[in-house]
C-alpha cells in the first residue's frame, strides 16, 4: 500500500491556558470572495483531502439530478448529519416510504441518537439501536429514493460503481471543477471522494451562484431554511444557520467545515488533528469569513472558544 505524503499543515489556532500557550491546532483554510477568487488561504489548500460530511450537498444534488422528489425538510436532511431526534427519524422514514421502501433497505450502520437529550430519551424508553438513528440515515434515505426514481437497483447502492454513486462522482467533479483524487469508504459506508480544500469551497459556492430554481441552488436553500434537519438541537451547524439567515454551514468528520454566506463568500477548513471537540474549526472558519469582509456580528462569539479550569474560564482558543 502506498503511503500518501502528509500535507504541510500550518498553525491555525492556539490554546492559551492561564496566559501560557498549551497547544496548537494545525490545518488549512481557504476563503473565496463572492467572485470566486482565493482571497484568504493558509496551509496546503490545493492538496487532496476528504470532505467527509461536508460533501453531503453534492450527494443531495445527485439525488435531485436522478429525479428524487426531495424538497424542504426532506432535502435538508438528505444533505445533513442529524442527531437522531424523533423529527429526524420520522423524516427519514417518510422519504423511504415515498419510495416504497423501509428502513431495511438502509445500508448505513445501526446507531443510537447523537444528541444528549435525544440519547437520554432513547435509553429511558428502552429503544434499540437502528439504522434510522445513524446520523447519515437521511442521506441514505435520499440515495435510495433517487435509485427508486431512476429505476436502479437499491441493492448495492453504496458500491462506487453503482449508477447512483457514479452520478455523485459526476456532481462532485462538476461542482468542484477538479477530478476526484481518491475514493475511500466513509463512516456510513458510502463512497468518500477526495478533492482539494479549494475544490470543496468552489463546489459549494458554485451551488450558491447557480440560478434560482436549479437543483444546485435548491439544496443550499433547503439547508439554510431547515437547519434543524441538517444538524439538530444544540449543534453548531443549526446554531450558525439560525443566527445568520441564508448562511450554509456543514461540518465534516475529522476537522472539516464549510461555510457559505448568502452574499457568496465561502470558507473551507480542515483541522489536521481531527478537532474532536469542535473547538478550532468553527473559530477558524468564522475568522476567515470576517477577513473576507462578511459581517459576522451575529456569530462573533465564535471567533474564540473558552478554555475552562476549576469551574471557570481560564483561557481561550483563538485563531493565529
Amino acid at each position: 500500500m502506498t503511503q500518501a505524503t502528509i500535507p504541510g499543515y500550518v498553525p491555525l489556532a492556539e490554546v492559551v491556558r492561564s496566559g501560557m500557550r498549551e497547544s496548537v491546532h494545525y490545518g488549512a483554510v481557504v476563503g473565496l470572495s463572492p467572485e470566486g477568487e482565493i482571497a484568504y488561504a493558509h496551509g496546503p489548500v490545493h492538496d487532496p483531502m476528504f470532505p467527509r460530511s461536508a460533501a453531503k450537498p453534492f450527494q443531495a444534488l445527485a439525488m435531485l439530478r436522478a429525479g428524487a422528489d426531495l424538497q424542504g425538510a426532506s432535502l435538508a436532511i438528505s444533505a445533513g448529519s442529524h442527531g437522531g431526534e424523533d423529527i429526524h427519524v420520522a423524516e427519514a422514514e417518510r422519504i423511504l416510504a415515498s419510495a416504497g421502501l423501509t428502513a431495511d433497505a438502509l445500508g448505513c450502520p445501526e446507531d443510537v441518537p447523537g444528541g444528549a437529550a435525544a440519547r437520554k430519551t432513547f435509553y429511558a424508553e428502552g429503544r434499540s439501536p437502528s439504522r434510522l438513528y445513524m446520523n447519515c440515515s437521511g442521506k441514505h434515505s435520499g440515495m435510495l429514493a433517487a435509485c427508486a426514481a431512476k429505476g436502479w437497483e437499491t441493492d448495492g447502492y453504496l458500491d462506487p460503481e453503482h449508477p447512483f454513486q457514479q452520478l455523485v462522482r459526476e456532481a462532485v467533479e462538476d461542482m468542484c471543477g477538479e477530478p476526484v483524487a481518491h475514493t475511500a469508504v466513509d463512516g456510513c459506508g458510502a463512497p468518500q471522494l477526495a478533492v482539494t480544500l479549494v475544490g470543496l469551497a468552489r463546489g459549494v459556492q458554485s451551488m450558491r451562484l447557480a440560478p434560482e430554481g436549479t437543483p444546485e441552488r435548491s439544496v443550499l436553500e433547503a439547508m439554510s431554511a431547515h437547519p434543524e434537519y441538517v444538524s439538530g438541537t444544540g449543534r453548531i451547524d443549526t446554531e450558525l444557520m439560525r443566527r445568520v439567515p441564508g448562511l450554509v454551514s456543514k461540518v465534516g468528520a475529522d476537522g472539516v467545515l464549510v461555510l457559505n454566506a448568502p452574499t457568496g463568500e465561502t470558507v473551507a477548513v480542515k483541522i489536521s488533528d481531527g478537532d474532536a471537540e469542535l473547538r478550532a474549526r468553527t473559530l477558524v472558519g468564522v475568522t476567515a469569513l470576517k477577513a473576507l469582509g462578511m459581517d459576522v456580528e451575529p456569530i462573533a462569539d465564535h471567533l474564540t472558544t473558552d478554555v475552562h479550569g476549576g469551574g471557570g474560564v481560564v483561557g481561550t482558543v483563538r485563531a493565529l
